[in-house]
């Protein structure tokens, strides 16, 4: 009797764990050093480096106003089914979901974090192929990865409790998905999360200057990563990089002039090429107007 009443109180136990880990992951339990949730107080907390991926819908807002409640939740149940295996892969895990948006988490390394953020992509891509398919509008996505020391813990009081991530790198992050939409990028990591990268040649990536994000003094170097693009997308910036790269050198140089050379050849060849839309802009008007000495390439976002 007393075996039989432990092992059903280990059954139990593993039933309210299996339901309880559709709401906590198990991933957040293990990196917080706990068994069970059942172990989990408030307070409870980690300091540790790790990366933080997030990414939303773009213009969710004007999508969701033509779908009722039912076809919103449908939509987003859909859409998160096809494209969160690819967290999982790759040792990542869901920290919260933020109506269209996640946040996900990377504990081990930064590595994983875009590997999965690539595969995200590339399921993105086949949903959109079905939906197309179905005659449906397609979803496009921005991704920010910021690599940083986080604190992991749970908050709230005692009969509420919610795990959460808190630091400068979920921030930060949130700033580079934001930044997705000014430069035409699927993924943008931090020059942080690119020194964490063993060989970050095995990538298809381009360096796209210095941002000071809304809320921060100090600029941060963003780097794009386009192995997830379209293949079509990803083909005119492979051919295109090597002038947009001297461009950008140009461009931190002040020599303005041959900067709008170099920005004008990439858009010949890549007419939807927004960074270098912007880059092209920024140098026809300091070829007029010239900049003060002071004046380090940084570009100064006022918005999210």
């Amino acid at each position: 009797e007393e075996i039989l009443a432990r092992v059903k109180t280990h059954l139990n136990l593993y039933k309210i764990n299996s339901s309880y880990a559709r709401f906590v992951p198990k991933e957040f339990l293990e990196t917080l050093g706990k068994e069970s949730i059942i172990d989990v107080k408030l307070g409870d907390q980690i300091q540790d480096e790790m990366t933080i991926v997030f990414s939303d819908i773009r213009s969710f807002t004007s999508i969701s106003e033509k779908m009722t409640p039912k076809e919103n939740f449908d939509f987003l149940n859909n859409y998160l089914s096809a494209v969160i295996p690819s967290i999982k892969k790759y040792d990542g895990f869901i920290d919260k979901y933020i109506g269209d948006a996640f946040m996900a988490i990377f504990p081990k390394k930064a590595e994983d974090a875009v590997c999965a953020s690539i595969d995200v992509m590339k399921a993105l891509h086949q949903y959109n192929s079905k939906r197309i398919a179905e005659n449906q509008f397609p979803v496009n996505i921005g991704i920010g990865i910021h690599t940083g020391v986080s604190m992991l813990g749970t908050i709230g009081e005692e009969t509420r409790l919610d795990g959460t991530v808190i630091s400068d790198a979920v921030n930060l992050a949130s700033r580079l998905e934001g930044l997705t939409k000014v430069y035409g990028a699927s993924i943008l990591i931090s020059e942080v999360t690119v020194e964490h990268i063993e060989n970050i040649d095995k990538y298809i990536y381009r360096f796209l200057g210095k941002v000071q994000v809304k809320g921060k003094k100090k600029a941060v170097g963003i780097y794009e990563i386009f192995d997830g693009d379209e293949e079509k997308q990803k083909e005119l910036k492979e051919k295109t990089k090597i002038d947009f790269d001297n461009a950008l050198k140009a461009y931190f140089s002040k020599d303005f002039a041959a900067a709008v050379v170099l920005f004008k050849q990439v858009l010949k060849r890549n007419p939807d090429d927004k960074a270098a839309s912007l880059y092209l802009k920024n140098s026809a008007n300091f070829v007029v107007n010239d900049v003060t000495d002071d004046w380090d390439g940084v570009e100064v976002m006022f918005n999210k």
